[in-house]
């Protein structure tokens, strides 16, 4: 992103703060518990399915936890790991604010 583009960036400035917290960690939270889940159906422990992704337990441990929000390629890497697809949807507001683009 240009440093123009940073400095007029509004919408990414309000996803930064909901991703970061500001809706109690919604996203993130329920992205977690989908993770352990499958995880455990899989009968895989967090040391094992970190070794499938080429990271540490104690990463899987954090996103689980909801301690630390995960990266794209974190996730496509766990999802192809528990051999599940990794789906992303955008769904239109009820409410849409004016102004976006």
């Amino acid at each position: 992103m240009r440093s123009r583009e940073r400095r007029a960036d509004p919408a990414g400035t309000r996803l930064r703060a909901r991703l970061s917290g500001a809706d109690k960690g919604w996203f993130f939270a329920a992205i977690a518990s989908e993770l352990a889940e499958r995880r455990a159906a899989r009968g895989l422990s967090q040391r094992e399915l970190a070794g499938l992704v080429g990271t540490t337990q104690s990463a899987i441990a954090r996103l689980e936890s909801g301690g630390r929000p995960p990266r794209i390629d974190t996730l496509l890497r766990i999802a192809d790991a528990l051999d599940c697809d990794l789906q992303v949807t955008l769904t239109p507001r009820e409410n849409p604010t004016e102004g976006t683009t």
